[in-house]
């Protein structure tokens, strides 16, 4: 399972021991929420302003936020593109992730992981629009942390 992962930001500081935090993230959101174990995941790391203008662009909403989840496998299929299943992109600001969590009282890689664990499964196809949606996510989320030693 290929995870690609792009630092296209130089306000938060990035190390490798954060790459390989991610990549692990993404790999137990697949496994735990039973996504396909060829899928290809794209993983961006930006800044406020850069998140903000794609909020606005695909979303409608002028600010910030957190992530972003572009899911490939959504809409009219596409194309074959080789060996693996490419479930699309997930696009975290890693000033907002800061940010938050010193808000949280959590580290900075907790915030991360957390935020990466509920893009994937955005691509996936869960979401939190009803109560037992949001519910079902963040048992996920949570046990995604737990199985990678970042409980609350």
């Amino acid at each position: 399972m290929p995870v690609l992962v792009n630092n296209l930001q130089e306000k938060v500081p990035v190390d490798e021991h954060l790459f390989d935090l991610v990549v692990k993230v993404a790999g137990e959101a697949l496994s735990l929420a039973g996504g396909p174990g060829d899928a290809e995941v794209s993983l961006v790391f930006v800044d406020d302003e850069y998140i903000h203008r794609l909020n606005r662009e695909y979303r409608g909403v002028d600010g910030p936020t957190d992530v972003l989840s572009f899911a490939l496998q959504e809409g009219e299929p596409m194309p074959e593109a080789g060996e693996e299943t490419l479930l699309g992109d997930v696009v975290v600001s890693l000033e907002t992730a800061r940010r938050q969590s010193e808000e949280y009282g959590h580290s900075f890689e907790r915030e991360v992981a957390f935020l990466v664990a509920h893009g994937v499964l955005h691509l996936l196809g869960y979401d939190h629009q009803t109560e037992e949606e949001r519910r079902a996510m963040r048992e996920k989320e949570e046990a995604v942390l737990a199985r990678l030693g970042l409980s609350r």
